[in-house]
């Protein structure tokens, strides 16, 4: 198992890293986004005011006809500055918040076969083997012991935490943790 335990490190190191990368990209993203609605809205409360100017200089004009005041422009610019704001808190949780903590993994494939039976053994080095996946019915055949006597190691080691069964069909497929 100790030679598994690379695989899982590295395996980690690539989704936390894939993660920061992806939350550096929406950060980006978000800061582009959030200094184009600047722009714009801007751009458009100058707009508004010289048009609300050119209304109220007429004395006759009705506050109603007013287009800056009969609009929702606002409104959707202020949902996408929230849009905005949301991205880059999504892109500051993935760049600073860890996924998982590579000792910990290390930890739960580590493995003490010293401590075994020789029942044991024999079928953590054949599941081992065998990629740390087999159904148990080719576990039976494989070891040559009865359905009983399989299952009882199974039963062990299960509680050991070394290895998990799942139902598959008429029978169950057995995994290494």
């Amino acid at each position: 198992m100790q030679d598994i335990a690379p695989i899982v490190v590295v395996g980690i190191r690539v989704k936390k890293m894939n993660s920061r990368w992806i939350g550096i990209v929406l950060i980006i993203f978000s800061i582009v986004l959030l200094a184009l609605l600047t722009i714009v809205k801007l751009d458009l409360d100058e707009r508004d005011t010289f048009m609300c100017a050119a209304v109220h200089a007429n004395p006759n004009a009705d506050m109603t006809l007013c287009p800056v005041h009969t609009s929702y422009t606002s409104w959707y610019i202020a949902g996408a500055f929230a849009v905005a704001f949301l991205v880059l808190a999504a892109g500051i949780y993935l760049v600073f918040v860890p996924l998982e903590k590579v000792s910990s993994a290390v930890e739960k494939a580590t493995v003490e076969v010293s401590k075994l039976d020789e029942e044991e053994k024999r079928v953590y080095e054949l599941l081992k083997f065998k990629d740390g996946s087999m159904y148990q019915s080719d576990l039976v055949k494989e070891v040559g012991w009865s359905k009983v006597q399989v299952t009882r190691v199974l039963d062990k080691l299960e509680g050991k935490g070394i290895l998990e069964r799942k139902r598959r069909g008429m029978t169950n497929i057995v995994i290494l943790r």
